[in-house]
C-alpha cells in the first residue's frame, strides 16, 4: 500500500481514538463508565445507533452479498422503520420512567429476578458470539495488508479494541461514533462515485444499470411468499420487524446507546433518525456491490478473491493445475464479456430476441465460471481441508486494494476499521454493563463501593474481549459474515423479545410462567436451526427405519420426514417471530393451567 494511504489510514484512526480517550479522561464512577452522563443530543444518538449496527462486516460482507445475489438483501431492513416507531411509543418511555441501566432491570420489576437473569444470559451468549465475528471481519483486512496470518491479526485487532473500550467505557464509544459514522457515510458516497467512473466509458452508468437489471441484480422486492426464502418482502416486513424490535429494544448494545440521551425526546428523535436513514445507507452499500459486479464484467476478476489462499496454491504441488484452471477462467471471461456487450447493444436497440439469446449465453458462461471457481476451491481444500474457500467477504476488499486511487484506499480502510472498533467496542461495553448490573452487582457481589464496581466493569470488559477473541477464531466456519451475524441474533432474539412482549402487553402473566416459556421456546428455536442443517441426514435415518418397520411405524416415520423437511426449510429470519409467539403462547397456557405448581 502507498505511503499516502498509510498516512491517511493511521492519521484518521489515531485522531478518532485520541479524541475518545481525551473526552473520557475524567471518568471515575461506574455510572459514567457504564451509562455515560446522559447528555447526548439526538443526532449523536442516531449516528451512534447506526454505527453500532454498521460493523466492518457491513462494509466487507454486504457488497459481496450484492455481488453474488443482487439487491434482495435490502428487504431484510424493510421492517426497521416500523420497529423504530413501536419502540419510541412503548419501550423508550418505560425505560426512561424507571431510570434503568439495562433493559433487563425492568424485567425484575415486572416479573422476578429469575426472568431478568435468564434474559440477560441469553443476551450475553448471543452478543458474545456476535462480538467474535466483528473482530474477525477487520482481521481479514489487516491480514491482507500486512501479509500476516489471520490468527495473528485476530489477536492484534482484539487486543486493540479491548484497550480502546476499557479506557473509556460507554461514553468513549458514543462520542467517537459520531465522527466514525461521519467518515463512514462520506467515504461510502465517494467510493460509489469512484466505482461509477471506473466502469468503461462506452458502457456508462445507464449501461451498467441495464446490465445489472438484465442479469437480475437490481431486483429489490420479491413478493413470492416462501418459508425457506431468506429475503422476500414478507420476511422483511414481518420477521424483520420482530428481529429489529428485539435488537433495538432488548439488546443492551443498542439500548445503552439511546439511554445516553439527554431526554426522552432526544432519544426518540435519535431512533427515528436511524429508522429513516438506515435503509438508504444499506441501499448505497449494496449498490456499491452491484457496481463492482458490473465492473468485473469488463475487467477480469480473480478466480478466487482470498489472496492468501491463492498464494498458498501457487506455491503448492497443485500450481500447474491452478494455472490451467486460471487459463480456462480467462477464456470464459473473454467470451462472457463479448456476450455482455452483445446483450447491452441489443437492449439499447430494443432487439428483444438477440437480447434474450445473449443473456442466456451470459448466464451459461456464468455457470461455467462458477464451476471453474469450484474446482479451484477443491484444490485449496486439498492443501488444507480446513481452509476458508468461501470468498464473498473478500470481493469488495479485493476491489479496493486493486482499483481504488491513491488516498481513497487509506480512507476506505479507515472506514472498515472505524466501523469495526465502533461496533465491537459497543458490544464489549454492553456485555460488561449487563454482566455487572444484571448479574454481578445484583446477585453475586452486593453492597460494595462504587470504585469496586468501576474496576469490575473494566475487568469484565477484558474478560468478554478475551471470549470474543475465542469466538473470532471460529468465524471461518460461516459461509458469509453478514448472514452469520443475523443468524446468531435470530437464534436468541425471538425468545428475548417474547419475554418483553409478555411484560408489556400480557399483564396477568407472572415470572414463573414466562421463565419456563422462554426456556421451551429457546429450545424449539435451536432445534429448528439444527434441523435446517441436517434435513437430509435425519430423513435418511428415518427412511431406513421406515423400510424395516411395521406399517404403522413406517407411516409415523413418513410423517416425521415431512415434518423435519417442513421445519428444516424455514428461513432463519422467521425464528424471531416463532420464538416470540412461542414464549407468549406457552406463558399464557402455563399461567392458565397450573401456575401454582410452577417453580
Amino acid at each position: 500500500m502507498h505511503p499516502l494511504d498509510w498516512t491517511i489510514l493511521l492519521l484518521t484512526l489515531f485522531s478518532i481514538v485520541a479524541y475518545g480517550v481525551w473526552k473520557t479522561r475524567n471518568i471515575n464512577t461506574s455510572q459514567s463508565y457504564l451509562q455515560g452522563d446522559r447528555d447526548l443530543p439526538w443526532w449523536t444518538i442516531g449516528l451512534s445507533v447506526m454505527a453500532t449496527q454498521a460493523s466492518a462486516i457491513t462494509f466487507l460482507s454486504t457488497p459481496g452479498q450484492a455481488y453474488n445475489d443482487g439487491m434482495r438483501f435490502l428487504q431484510f431492513y424493510f421492517g426497521l422503520p416500523i420497529a423504530m416507531v413501536v419502540l419510541c411509543a412503548f419501550a423508550l418511555p418505560l425505560y426512561y420512567k424507571l431510570n434503568v441501566y439495562t433493559a433487563y432491570e425492568y424485567l425484575e420489576r415486572r416479573f422476578d429476578l429469575r426472568a431478568r437473569s435468564l434474559t440477560a444470559i441469553l443476551f450475553l451468549i448471543q452478543r458474545g458470539l456476535a462480538a467474535g465475528l466483528t473482530i474477525y471481519a477487520p482481521s481479514i483486512v489487516l491480514s491482507e495488508l500486512m501479509g500476516w496470518s489471520l490468527d495473528i491479526t485476530i489477536l492484534v485487532m482484539g487486543i486493540f479494541v479491548i484497550f480502546y473500550t476499557v479506557s473509556g467505557g460507554t461514553k468513549a464509544v458514543s462520542v467517537t461514533q459520531l465522527h466514525q459514522m461521519t467518515i463512514i457515510l462520506v467515504g461510502m458516497v465517494v467510493a460509489v462515485i469512484i466505482i461509477v467512473f471506473r466502469i468503461p466509458s462506452d458502457i456508462g452508468f445507464n449501461g451498467a444499470m441495464d446490465i445489472a437489471g438484465q442479469l437480475g441484480k437490481l431486483k429489490v422486492v420479491d413478493t413470492d411468499f416462501s418459508w425457506n426464502n431468506r429475503y422476500n418482502i414478507w420476511s422483511g416486513l414481518i420477521a424483520g420487524t420482530f428481529l429489529f424490535l428485539s435488537y433495538f429494544g432488548a439488546d443492551q448494545s443498542q439500548v445503552q446507546r439511546y439511554l445516553s440521551g439527554k431526554s426522552l425526546a432526544e432519544s426518540r428523535m435519535g431512533l427515528l433518525f436511524n429508522g429513516i436513514f438506515k435503509v438508504p445507507m444499506q441501499f448505497m452499500i449494496l449498490f456499491a456491490g452491484i457496481l463492482v459486479f458490473v465492473f468485473y464484467q469488463f475487467n477480469k476478476p480473480p478466480v478466487h478473491f482470498n489472496k492468501a489462499n491463492v498464494l498458498q496454491l501457487e506455491a503448492s504441488q497443485y500450481s500447474d493445475d491452478y494455472r490451467q484452471l486460471n487459463a480456462r477462467y480467462d477464456s470464459v471471461f473473454e467470451l462472457k464479456q463479448t456476450a455482455v456487450r452483445t446483450m447491452l447493444a441489443a437492449t439499447r436497440n430494443n432487439d428483444e430476441t438477440l437480447r434474450d439469446t445473449a443473456r442466456a449465453q451470459v448466464q451459461r458462461l456464468q455457470k461455467s465460471a462458477a464451476g471453474i471457481q469450484g474446482e479451484v476451491d477443491q484444490l485449496i481444500l486439498k492443501i488444507d481441508d480446513k481452509a476458508l474457500v468461501e470468498d464473498t467477504d473478500y470481493v469488495f476488499l479485493s476491489f479496493i486494494m486493486g482499483y481504488m486511487p491513491l488516498g481513497m484506499i487509506g480512507l476506505l480502510l479507515a472506514i472498515i476499521f472505524s466501523a469495526a472498533w465502533s461496533s465491537t467496542s459497543s458490544e464489549l461495553s454492553a456485555l460488561a454493563t449487563t454482566t455487572v448490573v444484571d448479574i454481578y452487582r445484583r446477585t453475586a457481589v452486593k453492597n460494595r463501593d462504587d470504585r469496586h464496581y468501576l474496576n469490575a466493569s473494566r475487568w469484565f470488559t477484558v474478560l468478554w474481549g478475551a471470549l470474543a477473541l475465542f469466538f473470532a477464531y471460529t468465524a471461518s466456519l460461516f459461509e458469509n459474515l453478514i448472514q452469520a451475524v443475523n443468524i446468531i441474533g435470530s437464534l436468541f432474539y425471538g425468545a428475548i423479545l417474547g419475554i418483553f412482549f409478555v411484560a408489556f402487553f400480557m399483564k396477568k402473566i407472572g415470572g414463573r410462567a414466562v421463565f419456563y416459556a422462554a426456556l421451551i421456546a429457546e429450545a424449539v428455536v435451536l432445534l429448528m436451526f439444527y434441523l435446517s442443517g441436517n434435513v437430509a441426514k435425519i430423513n435418511g435415518i428415518l427412511a431406513d427405519w421406515a423400510s424395516n418397520s411395521s406399517e404403522f411405524f413406517a407411516a409415523s416415520c413418513t410423517m416425521a420426514i415431512w415434518m423435519v423437511k417442513a421445519i428444516g426449510n424455514v428461513s432463519y429470519l422467521w425464528y424471531n417471530i416463532f420464538g416470540c409467539l412461542l414464549v407468549m403462547g406457552i406463558a399464557w397456557v402455563l399461567e392458565k393451567a397450573k401456575p401454582e405448581r410452577m417453580g
